[in-house]
């Protein structure tokens, strides 16, 4: 079930509120943990059984972490067992097929693929959110939860649930066990309106951008061609380049609306989820860009890998090292394929550039850094993209720096030049300076969302399914 669908929108969410406002102070969890139990197995009945053993083996190791707190021994024991335990879930649904397909064009063998193998939906979230905490717990960073009902509330909130943030426990351990004053009116008036954003982001910038994109490869549901576009091969060099753009353009705009929208959930059920976006498009590094850029993911992926490693307390080289291991992770966990490790090693080349000498340049510089930036993080979209349905990496490398003609760029651009125009206007900071001008006016915020919300229910009425596109993930 979509959040920019008709039925979440009037139907699940509004339900799931009343349940949730008018449920007693003690039973608001287990109403919270019914209803994204219901949003899970909408769509994934068959998996819930997968997220249901994660919860257990992390709940019990938790109080096994917790039991045993004088014994250290015992205490990792538990630990490396729900890593591992949890781990395994999401290796053998995600990474089996990569591995067995490497193997046999290493060895030469003959190992059968594992057929109808479907990654079950958030599974590289949830694992990630329940390592966490046994992490932190294991750390003495958090309280044990012993109470199933607000741990299991937590794993699977579904504001969060199928494609983050990724919300460590200590974010919302607090709330968790509020009884009494959890939702207030205030929160629930920021979580409308941060939900309006997201949705606007998502159906009336991304999906209209998105055309543009699918205009040229051409448009595929479950990896079937269902509408023929222009193609790579008979596109010119300036038509690959502003559906380069468009690209950039879509992918932050759906996942960034994605986050909105669960964060402003989350403030309407009295949570409060970490911002994972701030802007990217902004940045004048590559390093700050990934300060702003799926936070959360980055954050986890610096907690839990990059600080244990080292860091940065032992030396250039070693933190070099820590780079790459955490930039061949962060491709990996993308996807079980060459490209998104590639892609991660892309971005790990000009990281470590900046931390030995670039990063002080582009301090001193104003407008240079932002070209750079833009430049990379396009190039790197064309990179991520090309394992996707209808793209071919090397033919779409050869067109975007191989001069070439082919089908026209200006007909696209006349057609799209009003969602383009807009996605890069709200990708800068002058809209939200704009909008934190006039916020305390009543009026003002009413008529926007209100604005905001019948011109995105018109554009789901009239436009169709559309993905969020790291539900692949």
């Amino acid at each position: 079930m979509l959040f920019s669908t008709i039925l979440f929108l009037f139907r699940f969410l509004p339900i799931t509120l009343l349940l949730y406002y008018i449920s007693p102070p003690k039973l608001k969890n287990t109403t919270l943990l019914v209803c994204s139990l219901v949003f899970y197995c909408w769509g994934e009945v068959k998996f819930f059984w997968i997220m249901l053993a994660v919860i257990l083996l992390n709940y019990i190791c938790g109080l096994l972490i917790g039991r045993f707190g004088r014994d250290p021994r015992l205490r990792k024991l538990f630990l490396v067992i729900s890593i591992i335990g949890s781990l395994a879930m999401l290796v053998y649904y995600k990474y089996s097929n990569f591995f067995i397909g490497n193997f046999n064009d290493i060895f030469g063998t003959n190992i059968p693929m594992i057929y109808n193998l479907v990654l079950p939906l958030g599974i590289s979230f949830y694992t990630f959110q329940t390592m966490s905490y046994t992490i932190d717990l294991y750390r003495r960073q958090v309280d044990v939860e012993r109470n199933i009902i607000n741990f299991g509330a937590y794993v699977v909130m579904f504001p969060q649930l199928i494609a983050g943030p990724i919300v460590r426990y200590a974010d919302v351990s607090e709330r968790l066990h509020i009884t009494k004053g959890r939702v207030t009116m205030d929160r629930v008036d920021e979580g409308i309106m941060l939900f309006v954003f997201g949705l606007a982001k998502k159906v009336i910038v991304a999906d209209n951008v998105n055309k543009l994109w699918t205009d040229i490869i051409g448009q595929y549901v479950g990896g079937v061609l269902e509408k023929p576009g222009v193609g790579l091969e008979n596109a010119s060099t300036p038509l690959v380049w502003l559906g380069i753009v468009a690209y950039t353009i879509y992918i932050y705009f759906d996942f960034s609306g994605y986050s909105l929208m669960g964060i402003g959930m989350g403030k309407m059920l009295g949570f409060d989820f970490p911002d994972n976006f701030n802007l990217p498009y902004i940045s004048r590094s590559i390093t700050e860009f990934w300060r702003r850029w799926h936070i959360s993911l980055s954050t986890w992926f610096k907690e839990y890998v990059y600080i244990p490693l080292g860091g940065n307390r032992k030396g250039l080289p070693r933190q070099i090292l820590n780079i790459f291991i955490v930039w061949l992770l962060t491709g990996f966990w993308h996807g079980a394929n060459w490209n998104f490790m590639f892609w991660g090693l892309f971005y790990c080349a000009f990281l470590i550039i900046e931390k030995v000498f670039l990063l002080k340049r582009l301090e001193k510089a104003r407008v240079w850094p932002h070209v750079y930036v833009m430049f990379i993080v396009m190039v790197g979209w064309a990179l991520f993209v090309g394992s996707d349905p209808g793209v071919n990496l090397g033919l779409l490398l050869n067109k975007m720096f191989v001069p070439q003609g082919g089908v026209s760029a200006l007909y696209y651009l006349r057609n799209y030049i009003g969602p383009l125009a807009i996605g890069i206007l709200f990708s800068t900071s002058l809209p939200q300076k704009l909008y934190n001008k006039v916020k305390h006016l009543q009026a003002v915020r009413i008529a926007v969302a209100a604005v905001l919300l019948v011109a995105c229910i018109a554009y789901m009425v009239a436009g169709g399914y559309s993905p969020f596109l790291y539900f692949n993930f």
